[in-house]
């Protein structure tokens, strides 16, 4: 894997993030190179820019190493990509000060001149992103976006029409091209949340649009919906939580758990969060907050006194176009460390990933609860003599239910995290 950054004279060194994993993908590909490029060959200047899909700051950090003055904003669905990015920044020894930060809900400011975009591999998404440009781009702005030449065709020049404006491509370098779509100045409404039902669990669902599984539930949730863990459990953590299915059926099973919600995607987490107030799930006499919500890169930022003794965890394989295990293996090492002693981590996972050899290598146990021709639930249980000392420095509930002769403060396990992110 290289890190050495080298396009017409710019020389960064990157990393995915975090930068300790341990995989082979490195933190840009041709279709970043191509854009700066482009930028260095027409000699772009320092204009207010928004910079989008920007996956770990490989553009953000060369356009600030042209000019360390560049306006900038950035906006991401995804917290690895904001962490990348400041690491990446830091690395090279330049400054986020200037950097203005959004997600891809808040309102885009009206000073944009420019706008870089990679496209992303959610196209529903992508449309949703353009429809946020519409709204803010004066007529004849233009937005360039890096691409595989592959994943460049008719339909997509369409979606550009339909949703900002008329696009063309450059001719083929290293297999990418660079699109230019001009905005047409005609503001286009944004899309609402996909809504659909699972009636057996009499649970209603809204998706917004970068969201897994948008419009119906997906095999693993099904299977794992259909095999949760025995036993009575008061602090869970729905990990990668996507729509949030799994942690609200936790609650429908455990009633007296607090529910933690966490996912790197921002969009997913704010689904999460609209289906637990849609269902209406909080239990009658359970102290503080009983949801919690947290955009994060899996359990990195989790606070010290949330010790959950149930994880659920529908790991993802893919992060973009990448295919990779990294994400399981961080997933499953920060669960271990999380959990309480005796806690369980309770996962879901297509059968040949093989997570049961990462589980027995993190936890020394594995357990197969559940399994098919496609999918494995597998479960693995924390047990450290180790633990047992470090859980005695925490306040752990002693009851669930309000005690009216006590001031109701919050319950320790309803905090997520020290401050809300």
């Amino acid at each position: 894997m290289t890190t050495q950054f080298s396009v017409a004279d710019i020389e960064l060194d990157l990393h995915r993030y975090p930068s300790e994993q341990e995989s082979n993908l490195q933190a840009w590909d041709a279709a970043d190179e191509h854009l700066v490029k482009h930028l260095t060959e027409i000699e772009q200047t320092a204009v207010t820019t928004a910079i989008i899909n920007d996956n770990f700051g490989a553009l953000t950090a060369s356009l600030l190493s042209i000019d360390s003055q560049w306006p900038l904003l950035l906006e991401t669905d995804a917290k690895t990509s904001q962490l990348g990015t400041l690491q990446n920044l830091a690395k090279n020894k330049l400054s986020s000060e200037n950097i203005q930060w959004v997600n891809s809900r808040e309102a885009l400011p009206n000073s944009v001149e420019l706008v870089l975009m990679k496209l992303p591999k959610n196209l529903t998404y992508f449309a949703h992103q353009l429809n946020r440009l519409s709204q803010i781009l004066p007529q004849g702005t233009q937005v360039l976006i890096g691409a595989k030449a592959k994943s460049i065709n008719k339909s997509l020049l369409e979606v550009f029409a339909k949703n900002l404006g008329p696009a063309s491509a450059s001719l083929t370098w290293k297999k990418t091209r660079v699109i230019t779509c001009v905005s047409d100045g005609k503001v286009r409404s944004l899309p609402q949340g996909v809504n659909w039902s699972i009636p057996e669990l009499k649970l209603e669902i809204s998706n917004l649009s970068n969201v897994f599984a948008a419009n119906k539930l997906d095999i693993g949730a099904r299977i794992m919906l259909d095999n949760m863990p025995k036993g009575e459990f008061t602090s869970i953590i729905d990990l990668g939580c996507g729509n949030g299915v799994l942690g609200l059926h936790a609650k429908q099973v455990f009633p007296k758990a607090y529910i933690h919600f966490i996912d790197d995607s921002e969009m997913a987490v704010e689904s999460a969060r609209q289906n637990w107030a849609l269902n209406n799930l909080n239990t009658d006499g359970l102290v503080g907050e009983q949801a919690t919500f947290g955009w994060d890169d899996c359990l990195t930022h989790l606070n010290e006194g949330v010790r959950p003794d149930l994880i659920l965890c529908n790991p993802p394989f893919h992060q973009g176009e990448a295919i990779t295990d990294h994400i399981a293996w961080q997933m499953f090492l920060q669960s271990w460390r999380a959990l309480k002693n005796g806690g369980i981590l309770h996962v879901v996972g297509n059968r040949h990933l093989a997570y049961h050899v990462k589980l027995q290598r993190i936890f020394k146990n594995c357990t197969t609860v559940e399994s098919n021709g496609k999918f494995v639930i597998l479960q693995a249980q924390k047990i450290s003599k180790k633990a047992e000392t470090h859980e005695a420095e925490h306040i752990e509930p002693s009851s669930t239910a309000v005690d009216s002769s006590q001031p109701s403060e919050p319950h320790p396990q309803s905090g997520l995290y020290g401050a809300r992110k």
